[in-house]
């Protein structure tokens, strides 16, 4: 499934900073693929989910995180929920 986003969303992609237009559902097993515009080139990309980040913005609370914080908030995850030995 395909979902017009309306108003497009400000993304942290690995490529840089863009626009996601559109976000693909490929079902349970799959991320989700948001294709992005880059400001810098207009490129388009589609980027899966674990890659991607909103962009920051200070208006709505989404401070950017100091590098300590991001790490003990990982470290809080992982305890939470950690990986099956294998």
């Amino acid at each position: 499934m395909i979902t017009q986003l309306n108003p497009p969303l400000p993304l942290e992609t690995p490529k840089g900073v863009g626009l996601a237009h559109f976000v693909i559902d490929y079902g349970p097993e799959a991320d989700l693929v948001w294709v992005v515009f880059m400001d810098k080139d207009g490129a388009c990309w589609s980027v899966p989910n674990p890659e991607i980040r909103m962009s920051f913005n200070w208006t709505m609370g989404r401070r950017k995180p100091d590098p300590g914080e991001a790490a003990r908030a990982a470290d809080k995850v992982h305890r939470a929920y950690p990986r099956p030995a294998e």
